[in-house]
């Protein structure tokens, strides 16, 4: 929403029409953020003194509800752009506007725990709703009816036989199947042609569909050990996506990615994260590469426990304090770390996610980071990553490709959702007028991978 710095009487003005309407927004269980903003922004401040007036019609006091109404705004503001909405307002407006939007706003949450203790306290409240809510993962692709490995095998054969190739013939298949058939779609290919599929497809295809239909093809596990071999191969490594792979995978996904690593590069996938990364950085991800997370509900006496550690924590030097929220954040279930992070707040007034960002910094921070934001909303916290990969100079099309194929059959939907609430623009628009990508990668992304029944779902 674009705010202007003058603001004139609304016409056809009706205080108790406006006084009513904010009543509904924010009576009940949640409210109507926009219906609130949209109100309060366009109305001057003298008509604004007469809705606060009508408004006692209801026997409430409108300032003292609108603030505590979005005191969830400000603390999600403040956790995604790292400044708080009071500073923000203060920068970037003036005179009565700017004095009645800091009333409205009700203090500044970068003093959190000090002075302003309503935005830890809505942090603990996150904390708490995020250990109730169960999200059912919906994914966006599902193994295909009537399935037939053989009448696949041939018919892609026949796509790369002759002059030319049938890359949209290889997209329908390819990528309207679940991986379990695609594996058997590889075994059908090899016994009735003799043929390697992948080495076939390979020699067909090229750039990123070459690279996205590979992924899809391979098994979860030798995609995620290809993945981490990716990052760590040549001069520099892509952290992001070692954090991103370690701090996102069950123990049963990360035993089976350091065999295929094994098997493919002959050597640990612990060795190579050892040669390639240093410091406490490298024990974050040896620790998490050996997927060894506890599993299983919170136990509340110990997390209790465990919140208390890591708010001492926060008052030793910087080495003992990364020391010891590894020890928990990198081994503790995430049912367990949700409860542990809410009594954190209780314990020192602020969020976790803020102490990790202000306190801590490079690789360290963003790994941590990672895994508070997968404990609190996993498919968020993916719908931000896609999001960082696709805006600004660029396309960061491995981690578009890793994403998209990792998660297409796990909760790709549950993603889009949440790219869809947090952007106001659907995930399908989004890769379209941000991605540089030819045709057949953009269907396969937009198209493929969702089957039909979710594409005009967001």
């Amino acid at each position: 929403m674009v705010f202007r710095g003058t603001i004139t009487d609304a016409p056809d003005f009706n205080p108790s029409a406006d006084a009513e309407t904010l009543y509904n927004a924010m009576k009940g269980i949640g409210s109507d953020k926009e219906a609130i903003l949209d109100l309060v922004t366009s109305r001057s401040n003298a008509q604004r003194q007469e809705i606060i007036a009508a408004y006692k019609s209801y026997g409430r006091d409108m300032e003292e509800d609108i603030i505590t109404d979005t005191s969830d705004i400000r603390e999600c503001f403040r956790l995604q752009y790292e400044k708080s909405l009071y500073n923000m307002i203060v920068d970037d407006t003036s005179g009565d506007y700017k004095r009645t939007l800091l009333n409205l706003c009700g203090g500044d949450d970068d003093l959190a725990g000090e002075f302003f203790p309503e935005a830890a306290q809505m942090a603990y409240k996150m904390w708490e709703l995020s250990a109730m809510t169960k999200v059912q993962l919906r994914p966006t692709v599902r193994p295909a009816p009537n399935f037939d490995p053989a009448a696949d095998a041939q018919a892609l054969r026949k796509a790369m036989k002759g002059f030319g190739t049938d890359e949209d013939a290889i997209i329908d298949i390819v990528a309207r199947r679940s991986n379990a058939q695609r594996q058997e779609i590889r075994q059908s290919f090899k016994s009735l042609l003799g043929r390697d599929l992948i080495k076939d497809l390979k020699s067909e295809l090229s750039k990123n569909l070459e690279r996205l239909i590979i992924g899809l093809m391979l098994t979860p596990a030798e995609f995620d050990a290809k993945m981490m071999q990716k990052a760590m191969e040549g001069a520099g490594t892509d952290e992001h996506a070692l954090i991103e792979i370690l701090a996102t995978r069950s123990n049963e996904q990360i035993h089976a990615m350091n065999a295929a690593y094994r098997n493919a590069y002959k050597k640990s996938l612990e060795e190579a994260i050892q040669s390639d990364t240093s410091g406490h950085f490298c024990r974050i991800l040896v620790s998490l590469v050996q997927g060894a997370r506890e599993e299983g509900p919170a136990d509340l006496e110990r997390a209790d426990a465990d919140a208390q550690e890591l708010a001492n924590a926060c008052n030793a030097d910087s080495d003992d304090m990364e020391m010891k929220f590894m020890s928990i954040l990198c081994t503790r279930s995430f049912s367990h770390l949700r409860k542990v992070f809410q009594e954190f707040v209780r314990y020192t007034n602020k969020d976790i996610e803020q102490i990790i960002k202000k306190e801590m910094s490079g690789d360290v921070k963003n790994a941590f980071y990672a895994i508070v934001r997968s404990v609190k909303n996993q498919p968020s916290y993916f719908a931000d990553r896609l999001y960082k990969a696709m805006k600004g100079l660029g396309t960061d099309d491995r981690a578009l490709i890793r994403i998209m194929v990792s998660r297409c059959e796990i909760d790709l939907f549950n993603i889009r959702k949440e790219f869809k609430e947090t952007h106001d623009v659907s995930l399908h628009e989004f890769i379209q007028v941000e991605t540089m990508i030819d045709g057949g990668v953009s269907i396969a992304l937009c198209g493929g991978l969702w089957v039909s029944d979710y594409c005009t779902a967001v």
